[in-house]
């Protein structure tokens, strides 16, 4: 996998916590930057460690699903795309909700709900061979600048972003599957 692969991937995932950060920023009649950066660690630090629990759980099971691993990649890249896609034309209904608690109990379930795609990005990644760790670094990073930028922007400028983001991050997601399905069935035909 490319470095620009990676990235439009890390931003793609990043689009949920992106899209739930905003959210969090509508609730917030100030949003400084203490506050965007407990929400990025929690999504950033889950969007790593979600595709590091995939690629090793793969990594145990590789052997009997190698002859279908694009498939694998494909399919789960393109149900979780699709699905963000499908989510991002149903109403924001927390848009008029109170202040957004940060406490563990109330970020713990959105960073574990933001980052259940990138676990099976994760188990794509062990049948692509990608490097793991830089590859999660890169995607955590990316996450908690999103989500920082998705505070201030929730803040700053309402509930237009959500549905955009969480669209194009859906996007993104099935066209890197068709991609890597696209490529792995040319290399097999030449």
């Amino acid at each position: 996998m490319s470095t620009i692969e990676l990235a439009v991937l890390a931003v793609g995932l990043s689009m949920d916590a992106f899209a739930v950060a905003v959210c969090a920023g509508l609730s917030m009649s100030k949003a400084p930057f203490k506050k965007a950066l407990i929400v990025g660690l929690w999504f950033g630090a889950f969007q790593a460690l979600m595709p590091l629990i995939g690629y090793y759980a793969a990594k145990l099971f590789a052997n009997y699903i190698i002859t279908y691993d694009h498939w694998v990649a494909f399919t789960l890249l393109s149900f979780l795309g699709g699905k963000m896609v499908f989510n991002s034309f149903k109403q924001n209904e927390t848009a008029n909700a109170k202040e957004a608690s940060l406490r563990p109990a109330q970020m713990l379930p959105l960073a574990l709900a933001t980052s259940v795609d990138a676990l099976a990005v994760g188990i794509s990644f062990a049948f692509l061979q990608v490097s793991i760790v830089p590859a999660v670094s890169f995607i955590g990073v990316t996450t908690l600048v999103l989500s920082m930028l998705g505070v201030k922007v929730g803040s700053v400028f309402g509930a237009r972003f959500k549905a955009k983001a969480e669209f194009a991050g859906g996007l993104i997601l099935v066209l890197i599957g068709v991609k890597i399905l696209y490529d792995h069935l040319s290399a097999a035909q030449g």
